[in-house]
């Protein structure tokens, strides 16, 4: 069987247009960027590429398609991940104004763990309910059911890689000097914008319906 190329490109474009949309992911890498520096981001972004593993593995297992049609399954998972955003960003909130080194090639005075900076990318994907819709709607519209297995994991890795080469030139550019700058100048009020950013995004996530 020559490989499915056709079918291949259809789902990276479509999966690489909702990557680089705004959302969660997204406003954490940021947060991470100028809060914590260029390796906590580039960990929070490997930790949301592979969450993406978990969602194509239950997804081809079709464990996605019974979360999505279970009113009580999706709501656990929805809330759960709702709280979880209101919890990072009531942290934001309460953080204190990211302090900019002497030097802004260095990093910033407050580091964090990286394995907690890979954990808050991970659960901060897996926990949106929106993944198990959005990998549910590319699987059943855009890949043949006569597609091989191994072809469709080779898909869900293609995307894990996808995602992660995205969120970390997102660390990247948000990590360079001038931009950083630009946030460190905004002083308390880029925690406030990020935290609220994060509560409203918690509360998008809480209203999600399966259809």
């Amino acid at each position: 069987m020559a490989f499915p190329w056709i079918e291949y490109l259809s789902i990276m474009l479509a999966f690489g247009i909702g990557a680089v949309s705004p959302g969660p992911d997204f406003a954490m890498v940021l947060r991470q960027s100028i809060a914590h520096g260029r390796q906590a981001a580039i960990a929070t972004s490997v930790g949301i590429a592979s969450a993406i593993l978990i969602h194509g593995a239950y997804t081809l297992l079709g464990i996605g398609l019974i979360v999505s049609q279970s009113i009580l399954l999706f709501s656990i998972l929805k809330y759960v991940g709702a709280a979880y955003l209101i919890w990072l960003g009531i942290s934001a909130l309460r953080a204190p104004a990211p302090q900019p080194p002497e030097n802004l090639d260095a990093a910033p005075q407050r580091q964090m763990d990286l394995a907690k900076a890979f954990g808050i990318g991970f659960l901060t994907n897996l926990l949106n309910p929106k993944a198990v819709l959005f990998f549910l709607s590319l699987f059943t519209t855009l890949v043949s059911a006569a597609t091989p297995l191994a072809v469709k994991g080779l898909y869900v890795g293609s995307m894990s890689v996808l995602l992660c080469v995205w969120f970390v030139l997102v660390s990247l550019f948000f990590t360079t000097p001038r931009i950083r700058a630009g946030f460190y100048r905004m002083g308390q009020w880029f925690n406030r914008a990020t935290g609220l950013a994060l509560i409203l995004l918690a509360i998008r996530v809480a209203v999600t319906q399966r259809n």
